[in-house]
């Protein structure tokens, strides 16, 4: 099992790359965020690897950190998410971004991604949302900024919040990172009154 490739950077394609390690070329497939990193061609590279192994091929996914290799381990346990769909997920959406799409419950976010439409989105919100609470809660990738506050307040409270928020007009992603913020600020015991009003003051800021 490959779990890491460092070597020299060969060639940059819109999805894939190619690492030669000891003059054995490896294709690698990767989200467009990793090959925006990857440097120049003919520079050292190392990327974290998901290998998948099927009867016809074996293909390599690679990664530029742990946070997107984790997500996409997560976003692929997802009925209908390939590891295609999931690259192109992690194209549009940075791993902390992408998660708190998903905790915003954020579908027009998702829905940027080529190969997700609207049913999926909401497959993916329903299947991951709980596991998000969770990594902001646990000590995973993401479990600084406001994000992790709003994960690890009260949850009916901060939604309601959110609600309020949404209710006025506001976007609910907006929404969800002002809230966030509210409840960083004012500790997870905040009532929602406070937490709507610190919300205005983040949106209007």
């Amino acid at each position: 099992m490959i779990a890491k490739l460092s070597g020299l950077l060969d060639s940059v394609g819109t999805d894939h790359c190619i690492v030669d390690c000891g003059g054995v070329g490896y294709l690698v497939f990767c989200s467009a965020r990793t090959l925006r990193r990857v440097g120049d061609t003919g520079n050292a590279v190392s990327l974290r690897i998901e290998m998948q192994v099927r009867e016809d091929a074996i293909t390599l996914f690679g990664f530029v950190d742990q946070p997107e290799r984790d997500w996409f381990r997560r976003l692929t346990t997802v009925q209908g998410v390939g590891s295609r769909v999931a690259l192109a997920l992690l194209s549009v959406l940075e791993p902390e971004k992408l998660g708190q799409a998903i905790a915003a419950q954020d579908r027009t976010a998702l829905v940027q991604a080529d190969g997700v439409g609207p049913k999926l989105a909401n497959r993916l919100i329903s299947e991951l949302k709980d596991k998000v609470a969770d990594l902001y809660m646990g000590g995973g990738a993401a479990t600084s900024g406001p994000a992790g506050a709003a994960a690890s307040g009260t949850a009916g409270v901060t939604n309601d919040a959110v609600s309020a928020l949404v209710n006025l007009g506001y976007r609910r992603a907006d929404a969800f990172t002002a809230v966030a913020a509210a409840v960083q600020k004012a500790g997870p015991d905040a009532k929602v009154e406070q937490l709507i009003m610190m919300g205005l003051k983040e949106l209007s800021a």
